[in-house]
């Protein structure tokens, strides 16, 4: 990911290689479908700490450079609560978030009585507080719990209420390894527990990150997220939300409205790639970084590249 500074300097060696290559005769780059659109405008790019929203925000912001804007990278800021104060605050002029977060961590609802169209109601809300939420994806990347294969065989337990009863029978087996922010989120941990009437004998707090490989060894159990390839890469198995507690977690981009009715443009730039990014792709994408050691900023520009959303 480029720096304003960086920016600067590619744009000049790209100036200079066009001319080179204008008087060999030879061929220049595909023209941007988005060209111009942005120019001159700046903008501070955000996310989560994990995988996904890093590289949901070099998609991004790749994409908004192509049309001409200057980004600063300012990605893998750790904690919603913390990425959301920063896009209020103008420390980031955008990131991806969730409706389920929206709904329940930043709107302050809970996990009960949830519309049914939860975009609808959680950008609206959200309008109160000046953030504007584009069009979701069409992916959604929920919590999950999730065991090693081989357990989950050997104790048929392929539900969550499976693993409630489980854990009545077997205390001794009834450590989960989760991250502290699903610990302690309404729609986490503690009002998983509560919904399914049952309560982990241990909970190791760990760097999500560390979560995959100790599944089997530091604990039986795991929060994972649904579109996280690792889950297929460590032989773990997803058990099912059968009574429903998890609320919905499409992806959107957020960005605070005045700087989407400075720039309007951004919506027509991310509408198309949007479109495209579904649970299948982002697994995809989301594996390229975290079992085959791909940077997210390469993996983006791949991407992009490849369906013609930018620029060759």
């Amino acid at each position: 990911m480029f720096t304003k500074s960086k920016l600067s300097a590619a744009v000049g060696l790209s100036a200079a290689t066009a001319l080179l290559l204008s008087a060999c005769g030879g061929g220049g780059a595909e023209e941007s479908p988005n060209e111009g659109l942005l120019e001159g405008v700046e903008l501070i790019s955000g996310s989560k700490e994990f995988t996904e929203s890093v590289v949901l925000s070099q998609i991004t912001a790749l994409a908004l450079e192509d049309a001409g804007a200057s980004i600063t990278d300012q990605t893998g800021i750790s904690g919603s609560a913390t990425v959301r104060e920063a896009l209020e605050s103008g420390e980031v002029d955008f990131y991806w978030e969730y409706t389920g977060t929206g709904w329940v961590n930043i709107l302050g609802n809970t996990t009960e009585d949830v519309p049914d169209d939860l975009f609808a109601a959680v950008s609206e809300d959200d309008e109160a507080n000046g953030i504007a939420w584009l069009d979701p994806a069409q992916f959604e990347n929920t919590y999950r719990i999730a065991v090693k294969e081989d357990f989950a065989n050997e104790n048929g337990i392929t539900t969550m209420s499976d693993s409630a009863e489980f854990i009545e029978e077997n205390p001794d087996q009834a450590r989960i390894c989760a991250a502290s922010e699903f610990i302690n989120r309404d729609d986490g941990l503690p009002g998983m527990e509560d919904a399914y009437g049952f309560e982990y004998a241990d909970v190791v707090e760990l760097d999500l990150n560390l979560i995959y490989p100790q599944v089997g060894d530091a604990c039986e159990f795991g929060e994972v997220f649904s579109t996280d390839a690792r889950i297929a890469a460590n032989d773990m198995v997803v058990l099912e939300d059968d009574e429903g507690f998890f609320v919905e977690y499409l992806g959107a981009m957020t960005l605070r409205q005045e700087t989407l009715d400075e720039h309007p443009e951004i919506a027509e730039i991310m509408a198309p790639i949007s479109e495209k990014l579904t649970d299948d792709l982002m697994m995809e994408l989301n594996g390229r970084v975290d079992t085959d050691g791909e940077m997210p900023e390469d993996v983006a520009q791949d991407w992009l590249e490849e369906n013609e959303l930018i620029g060759g």
